[in-house]
């Protein structure tokens, strides 16, 4: 089937299109013009954010009463070998199983096209709707995410820019579209320690300090430490060691400096303070002569049962006729950035089972469930 026809549904016809573009972290590659062209002609005022090399836009409608905002991100990740690809990842298709194909079916070109739709079809049956209908959307959600959703989020905040709940189209789902919907992401703080020896001749151990063996309890200890229990929404804080390096490379030579990339996620039980103290508490047991660099990613966020999520949950079970469950597992998202404005934040989008893989697929139905799940959202919050 070509990626654009007559025969296609609104919401597959723009899928396509934004597949098309080779829009690889942090390109844009026309995407949200494209986006951008449909919402003005409903009306919105659009206004292009672009920070650095990233392009950005935030996007309103109406002008009183609670804001829902719709948020997103145009930037995929890259392909990966295009030999192992069934068809070019940058030419949607939908195959023979009713599978949308191409780089960034789910993750997230097919959420964009199907809340692009609903919005189309809610403003034009509700014209003069309450409340205020947003949409912040980047192309530096895949990359290192400092000049996209974060940089607006900082501009947002700094005029005094109100966001009552966003709904943010990640692929949140895994068997059934909206079995599962994440209100809630762990925190993500990482480090580089670095621990420093005495380098020395292998045959001459005494003459050197080793800094792999006097590691080694340090890292078992951290390895082994009970951070936290979690609480009802978060499981426990868990901590892993991501990369060791030490050595010259030659087989008898000791080295004089190791290095170890570790990282916590964290639940709201414990703090990016506390986890800092009891590190250095560990290292500073064992005797260590050691460096730490902290790199915080997010901070936890958490969305209670409220009014967001029992729209969102009751428009699934409507169009769906199955119960969602909330969740917080998975990595960190932009949603941890448009909390801080203290929004309640959902995250909902198609099955994850293929995102950043090759071959990345969706079930091309599902992105039709997927937008009448977004327009009954609409309606239960801003009719």
């Amino acid at each position: 089937m070509p990626a654009v026809s007559p025969a296609l549904s609104p919401t597959l016809e723009l899928a396509c299109r934004l597949i098309d573009r080779p829009s690889v972290t942090p390109l844009d590659e026309g995407c949200q013009e494209l986006m951008i062209a449909r919402l003005e002609a409903l009306g919105f005022a659009i206004e292009r954010m672009r920070f650095e090399d990233v392009d950005n836009f935030w996007a309103t409608h109406g002008s009183e009463g609670p804001v829902l905002c719709f948020a997103g991100h145009t930037d995929v990740v890259p392909t990966g070998p295009l030999n192992a690809w069934k068809q070019p990842p940058f030419q949607a298709h939908i195959d023979e199983q009713g599978m949308l194909c191409g780089r960034g079916a789910a993750d997230m070109k097919g959420s964009l096209a199907a809340m692009i739709v609903a919005v189309e079809r809610f403003v034009g049956e509700y014209p003069a709707h309450k409340g205020v209908i947003a949409w912040l959307v980047t192309s530096d959600e895949e990359g290192p995410a400092h000049h996209g959703t974060k940089a607006v989020v900082e501009r947002l905040a700094a005029r005094g820019e109100r966001l009552d709940w966003c709904i943010v189209g990640e692929p949140s789902s895994t068997a059934r579209v909206g079995d599962i919907v994440k209100n809630g992401r762990r925190g993500s703080l990482g480090g580089t320690l670095t621990v420093r020896g005495v380098q020395g001749h292998v045959a001459y151990p005494h003459l050197a300090k080793n800094p792999i063996h006097l590691v080694a309890p340090a890292l078992a200890e951290l390895a082994a430490e009970h951070w936290d229990d979690g609480n009802a929404f978060f499981p426990p804080t868990s901590f892993q060691v991501s990369n060791l390096n030490a050595g010259t490379g030659a087989t008898n030579v000791i080295p004089g400096e190791l290095q170890a990339l570790f990282n916590f996620r964290f639940s709201t039980e414990s703090t990016v303070e506390d986890l800092q103290r009891r590190v250095r508490d560990i290292l500073d047991k064992h005797g260590l002569d050691y460096g730490v660099d902290w790199a915080l990613s997010g901070l936890p966020f958490l969305t209670e049962p409220g009014e967001l999520l029992d729209a969102v949950s009751a428009s699934i079970h409507a169009v769906t006729g199955r119960e969602t469950t909330p969740s917080t597992s998975g990595g960190t998202s932009d949603g941890r950035f448009i909390a801080t404005l203290g929004t309640q934040v959902v995250e909902l989008g198609p099955v994850n089972a293929t995102i950043h893989q090759v071959n990345e697929r969706v079930l091309a139905s599902d992105l039709e469930v997927l937008t009448e799940i977004y327009y009954q959202t609409l309606v239960r919050l801003l009719a």
